[in-house]
């Protein structure tokens, strides 16, 4: 089996994602940051020409989440977001292969004392963040400073899939599936911090609608769950691409007080809030392409 997998990976039909990969080894081998931003920008503005179906969701989204707005405003919303974009897609081979100390001159962190006091309790803390478009590189730079476990979501390509897997593993102490809450709940109780961004469009029995930016949106209780189980604080934890292109901003928040509560919805609604706070720093450099508001059983899908 683990033969024919790797025979799998290897399919004509992934080739140019081998090469996509390759060339970002490259750039985060040879490019400075700031020669390296100049070429996400770029690649930014070819996805916003060629992916109308990605740029529709991003405008969709946009106009329901920002409706003060004026049409101009959030034209230019859009771009700078396709701009982040690229970036970040860059930037993923800076996470996954750039050195240490090439690093640690692009990051600038706040708040650390907050994870450090949490830790001290002895039951680890979730580190709740969101799927800006540059959270890989901001999950290598916190690591730089504290050994962290990741969450995440398999990816449906299996080479992408593999290096994800391959990389997070190699730079965290734990990279765990979404759904393996088990895992989850043992990591929290070794004391480490696990980082999780639930902010996606989910829906099952662990789901319930909750307002983003005014909108229902279906919405994952598994925060308030894990917090109940494994006795963990709940940080509000987000990192942002400085404006004069220096590197990046770390930014971790005072545990939550009084969570989770009795509520589930109200606990979602509070979450869905905090990540609303977190995306006005750098509105554009959150992940607007995803479909926030679909898969809505009264709602109308507004894509």
């Amino acid at each position: 089996m683990a033969k024919k997998r790797k025979h799998h990976l290897y399919s004509p039909r992934y080739w140019p994602t081998w090469a996509g990969m390759t060339m970002l080894w490259l750039l985060s081998q040879l490019l400075p940051y700031s020669l390296a931003m100049t070429v996400g920008r770029l690649l930014g503005k070819l996805i916003y020409r060629v992916s109308p179906t990605r740029r529709h969701i991003a405008a969709v989204n946009l106009s329901i989440c920002f409706p003060e707005k004026s049409e101009i405003e959030r034209e230019q919303l859009l771009l700078d977001h396709f701009h982040s974009l690229g970036i970040g897609i860059v930037m993923i081979g800076f996470a996954w292969w750039a050195r240490d100390e090439k690093l640690r001159s692009l990051v600038k962190i706040e708040g650390i004392e907050h994870l450090q006091q949490s830790l001290d309790r002895g039951k680890g803390t979730i580190l709740l963040s969101a799927h800006f478009t540059d959270l890989e590189i901001t999950g290598r730079l916190l690591s730089l400073f504290q050994p962290i476990a990741v969450m995440y979501r398999p990816h449906e390509n299996p080479v992408i899939e593999w290096a994800f897997s391959r990389n997070r593993r190699m730079r965290f102490e734990a990279a765990i599936a979404r759904n393996d809450i088990r895992q989850v709940v043992r990591t929290l109780r070794q004391n480490l911090p696990v980082w999780y961004a639930p902010d996606q469009s989910f829906k099952g029995r662990n789901s319930i609608l909750a307002p983003f930016f005014g909108e229902p949106a279906g919405t994952n209780t598994a925060t308030s769950r894990l917090a109940k189980i494994s006795g963990a604080d709940v940080i509000l934890f987000s990192g942002y691409r400085k404006p004069n292109g220096s590197g990046y901003h770390l930014v971790i928040h005072p545990p939550l007080n009084d969570f989770p509560t009795q509520d589930v919805q109200q606990d979602a609604t509070r979450i869905n809030g905090l990540i609303e706070m977190a995306i006005g720093y750098a509105p554009e450099q959150y992940l607007w392409i995803h479909r926030r508001f679909k898969k809505r059983k009264v709602i109308p899908d507004p894509y």
